[in-house]
């Protein structure tokens, strides 16, 4: 299975990017999910978690608000006013 390309940036800074299975954030007009393949999208985030699983099945998960998400050619880029680091479980499966 392919991976996608994931960043998470705040106004301040990078709060995390690396390779991932899958991403799961909220947005206005609900949560949406995205995989290898997905088609172009661009989206207003909603206050809320961003998940993203590794491709070991560890997962990350980000806190964002006031934002975006991007998703071009397996690249999902989420860009928020604040973001922050709030869990990471490497040993967590879904």
């Amino acid at each position: 299975m392919a991976n996608l390309t994931v960043s998470v940036v705040s106004a301040e800074q990078e709060v995390w990017s690396g390779e991932a299975r899958q991403v799961v954030a909220k947005t206005l007009i609900g949560e949406i999910g995205i995989l290898a393949g997905h088609e172009p999208v661009l989206a207003i985030l909603a206050a809320g978690n961003v998940r993203i699983t590794q491709p070991d099945g560890g997962v990350v998960t980000a806190v964002a608000e006031d934002g975006f998400l991007s998703v071009d050619h397996d690249v999902v880029t989420v860009v928020a006013r604040n973001a922050s680091l709030i869990a990471s479980d490497e040993k967590s499966r879904h």
